[in-house]
């Protein structure tokens, strides 16, 4: 079953168009995560899902059933903002029963469902604290958990890591994809956060400037990114793009290499020389930031420990069975002379 299908949705404010022409199908249970960088619509289409915002145009379907008209309570979703949203005066158990008390369900149903939430969240020894009593992390289980509760048809998650430090993130992601794992969650997810996307996703939809870029699997637009936006904003570091610094490049054409896939060789063995400007050592990696000799900078990632300093010049080698072509409109291209 087709948990959600998004068809040809436009939404403008006044005479600026936000979201151009959106097609979208999420299955059930699938973990999809809208990817993009700050206002690139990605927020006002969850919040169109959600029924907080109306599309200008087109059709929003959950399990198969048009939903444009329905007011959010009554869409079957429950939503996770990026912040927490809790009432401070109510305690934890109060904060995740109130939306099924409002609906007016049993008693038992209630104290069913919260006990089930907290003991997949942790949150047992919790339930009597208010959320001033509460760390960061434990304030967004719970905001979690409120969700759980409802038993939604769909899942809505609007950037719930951002408050986090960056230690509480990491532990936070592996309890949502650990949450999805039990629940078979229908679960659609927004993030600027790339590695979030990455880490997370079952589908991985990229957004700029209110359009899909493209749609796949974290590997499928890893290794075969359709444009030169997508290939450079997925990755950790980002791809590297040079077009003056590779020998017999066509001209007009950009070459892309991931800094894993390129490596330091002999002088004057490899085709791109350079000088080393920065040095992070990160333990198990470390990243060498190199202005080429065509002051093109560009960043190179060893595996492990290496003593390389700040000025050493050096002879950089790319895999060119890695390498990625892109033409003067960054549209990916297979045709290229090297």
């Amino acid at each position: 079953m087709t948990a959600l299908k998004l068809e040809n949705i436009n939404k403008s404010f006044g005479s600026t168009q936000v979201l151009k022409d959106i097609n979208l199908s999420v299955d059930e249970g699938e973990f999809v995560v809208f990817v993009g960088p700050s206002g690139c619509g990605k927020s006002t289409l969850l919040r169109v899902i959600a029924g907080l915002e109306d599309a200008t145009s087109g059709t929003v379907e959950i399990e198969g059933e048009t939903v444009n008209h329905v007011p959010p309570a009554k869409r079957g979703i429950a939503m996770v903002f990026q912040s927490y949203a809790l009432y401070p005066h109510l305690t934890v158990k109060n904060n995740m029963a109130l939306g099924l008390k409002h609906e007016g369900q049993p008693k038992a149903l209630v104290e069913e469902r919260v006990a089930k939430a907290s003991g997949m969240l942790d949150l047992d020894d919790y339930l009597e604290r208010r959320p001033s009593d509460l760390s960061g992390g434990q304030r967004q289980r719970v905001a979690i958990g409120r969700a759980i509760v409802r038993d939604p048809k769909l899942f809505l998650f609007d950037e719930p890591l951002s408050n986090l430090d960056a230690a509480l993130r990491v532990n936070t992601r592996i309890e949502i994809a650990e949450l999805h794992r039990t629940l078979s969650a229908s679960i659609v997810y927004v993030t600027h956060d790339q590695t979030e996307a990455m880490t997370l996703a079952d589908k991985i939809v990229v957004i700029r400037d209110g359009v899909i870029e493209q749609v796949g699997t974290p590997m499928e637009l890893y290794n075969n990114p359709v444009n030169k936006f997508v290939a450079g904003f997925l990755g950790s570091p980002s791809m590297n793009f040079l077009s003056k610094s590779v020998p017999n490049l066509e001209a007009g054409l950009t070459l892309g290499i991931r800094p894993e896939h390129l490596s330091l060789v002999d002088d004057n063995e490899g085709s791109i020389g350079g000088e080393v400007i920065l040095v992070e050592r990160l333990g198990s990696d470390t990243n060498l930031l190199v202005n080429t000799d065509q002051s093109e900078m560009l960043t190179v990632r060893l595996f492990g420990q290496y003593d390389t300093q700040v000025g050493t010049r050096v002879s950089i080698k790319y895999e060119p069975d890695h390498a990625f072509y892109f033409d003067e409109a960054n549209n990916r291209v297979e045709s290229h002379s090297v």
